[in-house]
Order: structure tokens, then C-alpha cells, then sequence
């Protein structure tokens, strides 16, 4: 790794916060609106742990993070125990009748894209992670209209 570079977005979902949060907690649902995601396992025996599968113009990495703070309608902090570097936080604040959703995400520059411009990459993936939000706060706003 050569450098850790950290993105911060956020977005205002008008859903109230136990909804946003009861999506956004069920971590095997994320592929849903997370373009990159491409698969999150839960493994029944390490209820703690999730398995991350992401896939983009022909990269793919995988890793298995850890819930390091989870305080309902408020937080949620993790950090990668292998495989692709990353840590973070999705941060949730109450409206009354909307929600913001925070995410910050930081993560190690792997060696095979240390050749690009950091800028340029920063602009990707904060590009990628703001459209995600936007595909959440679709999906968050289905989700009240169908309950």
C-alpha cells in the first residue's frame, strides 16, 4: 500500500431515520444500490464479520471487515481484518421526516493502482459513492411507498 485516501458524501433521504436505518443495516442488501459491490455474505458461524466481493472494469478485490461501533439510527463503523484495506462509517441523522445519511470511507491505494493519478481516482470513487447514495435514497423511498 502507498497511501490512504478518504472520501466523505452524504445525502438527505426523505424517509424516516428507523426505515434508512433498518435498510442500511441489512449489509447483504448493499449490492443493491452500491454500483461496485458486487456481493456482502454474513457467515452464520462469525455473525460479526462480513465477506465483501467488489468488481470494476475488470478489478476485483474481496475483503472481510469487522463492525467496530454500531449505535442504532446513529452509526455504523467498520474496518477491513483482511484482504482490501478499508475503514469507515455511515453516519445517520434525524429530520423527523427525512434523514441524512453520512458515509466516510477511507482506504489503502493498492499497489496495481498506485499508476493512477490519486486526484483522478479520488474523483472516481467519490463520483461512484455519491450515485450510490442517490441509488439508496431511490431504493429507501420505494421502500417507504411499499410499506
Amino acid at each position: 500500500m502507498s497511501e490512504w485516501l478518504e472520501h466523505t458524501v452524504q445525502i438527505e433521504v426523505e424517509v424516516p431515520i428507523d426505515l434508512v436505518w433498518g435498510l442500511w443495516s441489512d449489509l447483504e442488501q448493499m449490492p443493491r444500490w452500491m454500483k461496485w459491490i458486487e456481493s456482502v455474505k454474513i457467515p452464520p458461524e462469525q455473525p460479526d464479520i462480513s465477506i465483501w466481493k467488489l468488481a470494476s472494469g475488470g478489478f476485483e478485490f474481496s475483503w472481510r471487515s469487522r463492525i467496530l461501533k454500531q449505535i442504532p439510527n446513529q452509526i455504523i463503523e467498520w474496518e477491513s481484518v483482511d484482504g482490501l484495506p478499508n475503514r469507515g462509517a455511515i453516519r445517520f441523522y434525524d429530520r423527523k421526516t427525512s434523514s441524512i445519511v453520512k458515509m466516510t470511507v477511507a482506504y489503502g491505494v493498492p499497489g496495481i493502482l498506485a499508476i493512477m493519478d490519486n486526484l483522478f481516482l479520488g474523483r472516481i470513487v467519490e463520483s461512484t459513492l455519491m450515485a450510490d447514495l442517490e441509488r439508496f435514497r431511490v431504493y429507501a423511498l420505494n421502500a417507504k411507498n411499499q410499506a
